[in-house]
This record gives C-alpha cells, sequence and structure tokens, in this order.
C-alpha cells in the first residue's frame, strides 16, 4: 500500500539533511506504516532514509514495503546495497522476495549477502513453493534438556534481539532432534534450578517441511498456536512458521479459491490487482469465458429445438429466467459449501454418496416450497395475461413449478458433485464451481423446462 500523505514532508527534510527527524518519524511509527509513507517516494530517497536507521530497524521496514517497491529498488541501488538490505530482513520475507526475482538476478545478488544469511537464504529457497518449508523461517529459540531454568532464560535474554519469536522455545538433542519445547510462561514459574527436561511439554504439534503450507497454517488455527516447529525427514527440527506467516498463507489461499472460483487463471498473489497489466488480466480471465461462452451455444440450440412450444405457449419464455437464475442459485450454495468442505478437510471424495444424499434431502424441502410459491404465481400471472391460448392455465402453472422443483434438486447435485469429481482426479474443485456450473445448470435447466412442458401441456 501507498500513502502519499507524508512525501513532500520527508522529501523536504531529505533536501536538509535532517536526518535525526527523520530517524524520530521512523522510530514513532509501526514499521508496516513507516513502509507505507515511504512507498510514495523513489528508490534512492528511501535508501537514503534506511541508511540512516539501525540494520534491524532498516530490515523490518524493508521487509514492510510493496514487493513491487522492493523490486524497484534492487533493480536501481545495485549489488551492494541490495545484498545488505536482504541480510538485514527477516529470513522467511527474504525468501519469499527472492523466489520472486528471476533466477539470474538472484544469483548476482547472493554472493553480496552476509555469509551466515547467504547459507541461510540457499537453504530455504531450495524448499518447493507451496510447502511448509518454503514459509518457514530460520529465526527459532532452541534449548538444551541438561539446562537449568535460570541457564535458559540467560541464553533467552541474549538471544531475543535475534529471534523471531521466543514464546516457544523447543528442545532439541545433540542431534538436533526435536524432544519437546517450553513456553515463557513454563520458564517464567518454574523454580530456577529445574531441568529443562523435566518441565518440557513432549507432546509437540509439528509440521514437516514437505507439508502443504496451507494445512500447516490451519494447524496453526486449529491449535491457537503463535507458532508451529517444522522437522526433516529425520525429525530434526530445521525451523518455525509464526502465526503471521500463517495467517498470510491463509488469506493468499482464500484469494486463490475465491479467483478460481470466478475461473480466474493466473498467480493469485495478495495485492496483485493494481500491478498486473490490462493485459495480464485479459490473459487470466479470457480462457475459460470463451470456452464457457462457446459452450454455452448449447444453450441456444435447446432454445431452438422447442421453439414451437414458446410459439404455442408464448407466456413459457417469461418464466425462464426464473428457472435459469434458481438453479443457478441453488448449484453455487451447493458447491460453494462441498468446495470450503473439501478445504477444510471436513469430508473427503470417500463421503461422496452421504454427501449427494444430504444434499438431496436439502434439494427436495427447497423444491417443495418453490414449487408451490411458482405454482401460486405462474395462476396469478396468468389470470392478467391473455397470452395463455388454449391451454388451461392450471397446466401452465404446474409445468413451471414441476420443471422449477427438478431445476433445483438436479443443480443442488450438480453444485455437489462436481467439485467431488474434481477432487478424485486430483484437480482443484473450485476451477469447476461458478462459471462452469452456471453453464452446465443452464442447458440441463432449459433442457428439463421444455422437455416437462412439452409432457404436461401435451404439445
Amino acid at each position: 500500500m501507498v500513502n502519499p500523505l507524508l512525501a513532500p514532508e520527508l522529501r523536504e527534510l531529505l533536501a536538509e539533511k535532517n536526518y535525526r527527524a527523520i530517524c524520530d518519524f521512523c522510530q514513532s511509527l509501526h514499521p508496516a506504516q513507516v513502509a507505507e509513507f515511504l512507498s510514495a517516494l523513489t528508490p534512492r530517497e528511501i535508501w537514503e532514509i534506511l541508511s540512516q536507521l539501525a540494520p534491524s530497524q532498516r530490515g523490518e521496514i524493508f521487509s514492510h514495503l510493496d514487493q513491487q517497491v522492493q523490486r524497484n529498488m534492487i533493480e536501481t541501488l545495485g549489488r551492494e546495497i541490495t545484498g545488505k538490505l536482504l541480510s538485514e530482513m527477516p529470513p522467511d520475507d527474504r525468501v519469499d522476495l527472492m523466489k520472486k526475482l528471476p533466477k539470474k538476478k538472484r544469483e548476482a545478488i547472493i554472493p553480496a549477502m552476509a555469509q551466515a544469511e547467504r547459507e541461510d537464504l540457499r537453504r530455504l529457497i531450495a524448499y518447493p513453493e507451496g510447502t511448509a518449508g518454503a514459509i518457514m523461517t530460520s529465526e527459532y529459540a532452541i534449548l538444551q534438556p541438561e539446562l537449568t531454568v535460570e541457564e535458559a532464560l540467560a541464553k533467552l535474554r541474549r538471544e531475543a534481539p535475534d529471534k523471531e519469536t521466543i514464546y516457544y522455545s523447543y528442545v532439541v538433542d545433540q542431534n538436533q532432534r526435536l524432544v519437546g519445547f517450553v513456553s515463557l510462561k513454563d520458564l517464567i514459574l518454574a523454580p530456577p534450578r529445574s531441568r529443562i527436561r523435566d518441565i518440557r511439554h513432549e507432546d509437540v504439534i509439528f509440521a514437516r517441511t514437505t507439508d502443504d503450507q496451507e494445512e500447516a497454517a490451519r494447524t496453526i488455527q486449529k491449535f491457537d498456536l503463535l507458532a508451529i516447529p517444522v522437522v526433516d525427514e529425520s525429525h530434526r527440527l530445521v525451523g518455525i512458521i509464526t502465526h503471521d506467516d500463517a495467517m498470510d498463507v491463509i488469506q493468499q489461499e482464500q484469494q486463490e479459491d475465491v479467483e478460481k472460483l470466478m475461473a480466474i487463471s493466473g498467480s493469485h498473489e495478495v495485492g496483485a490487482y493494481m500491478r498486473l497489466s490490462t493485459w495480464d488480466h485479459f490473459k487470466s480471465r479470457i480462457p475459460w469465458i470463451l470456452g464457457l461462452a462457446i459452450l454455452g451455444f448449447v444453450s441456444g440450440y435447446i432454445v431452438q429445438s422447442y421453439e414451437s412450444i414458446l410459439i404455442q405457449v408464448a407466456i413459457l419464455a417469461s418464466f425462464m429466467p426464473m428457472l435459469a437464475d434458481t438453479g443457478g442459485n441453488a448449484g453455487s450454495q451447493s458447491a460453494t459449501l462441498v468446495i470450503r468442505a473439501l478445504a477444510l478437510k471436513e469430508i473427503s471424495t470417500r463421503d461422496a454418496l452421504r454427501i449427494l444424499v444430504k444434499e438431496f434431502k436439502v434439494a427436495l424441502l427447497m423444491a417443495i416450497v418453490l414449487a408451490l410459491v411458482a405454482y401460486l404465481r405462474v395462476l396469478l400471472f396468468i389470470g392478467h395475461s391473455s397470452t395463455a391460448g388454449t391451454i388451461p392455465p392450471l397446466k401452465v402453472a404446474l409445468a413451471v413449478a414441476v420443471a422449477l422443483a427438478i431445476q433445483v434438486i438436479s443443480s443442488t447435485l450438480i453444485g455437489a458433485f462436481l467439485p467431488l469429481i474434481a477432487s478424485s482426479f486430483r484437480l482443484d474443485p473450485a476451477v469447476v464451481a461458478s462459471p462452469m456450473l452456471t453453464t452446465v445448470v443452464d442447458i440441463s435447466g432449459l433442457f428439463i423446462f421444455f422437455s416437462i412442458a412439452k409432457l404436461i401441456l401435451g404439445i
């Protein structure tokens, strides 16, 4: 986010070389707020301000800048300054930024970083995108079982400035394997001479480096954790995922689901709307829209095939939008609930029969209510219309009501069935929802409507 409110004042302070006032300004606000104001400046102006700050504060502010601003700074400031900034960033934010850079640019910058941060980056960046390993940080606190509580607290005081969090400290053996954890509250309440091995919690909730990042984030959310340890295949502790990173993952996954629900392809990055060009937006939207538009020609063919019915009972045309809308709404409700339940692991494809039975029961109840309302509405409508011709109004009302009832039931089952089919083929269930569902429901709805009308009206 860019906040241009103080940009003129900051430029004036820079022109006067009033770095004391600039430092006071940066220290008076949260790094995320400072980043908002700095984003309105040029890369060189931002660096002139950041260069006056302490390394830790500089790294925090830089990590909160919009990624496009960060990339502009990397392009403008050169390798040495960029290496310095990256070395001062939190490890997880550093990895996230570096993964967005072209490989050639990334390999050119890494040698300019401090050795410890360079090695840490190469280790973390090796984990595949979308895994727990890719979003973890290496700034965590560890304790050995033989330490006393007094020694542990002294150790945490020394290391706290360089750690992401010290509210959880993880207990590891001589091989770095995770064997427990203690909270800061445990350490404060325990007798000073107690051993860590005696007060540790052995039932540790953890994630593996290969776990899906959303699964790890949901675990943090489910158990109300501040952080979750991440272990490798040998159960060695290699990092932690903090709750703020988990929130970012959940937000990103939710945005991805929403965009896929509307058949929008692309990277699904949070905050990418203004960064993407018109052409990028076009490319992400057109494939599904074009495909579904072509598929929509089937609807026109069905209407054309039953043209004789519309000529004889023209009033039926006035109820087509109602059936299409009601069917689409019923299908979308069902699809949304099933997709959400699949995403949260509440259900799986093994529950398909139970899900379809449940949705059928719900759809049947809705169909009865809607059919009754439609029957009465059609009678009232035809009572003030002369377009029914020789067809008895009761038959027209019955045809619309029965068609609507069957449409609601079929649309609800289609809405539940499509995500389950996609999931069984290891496809994203959200992709088959909304636009595709609407097209399928429209086609089936028109076929149901005209078939029922032809049967009941005898034409």
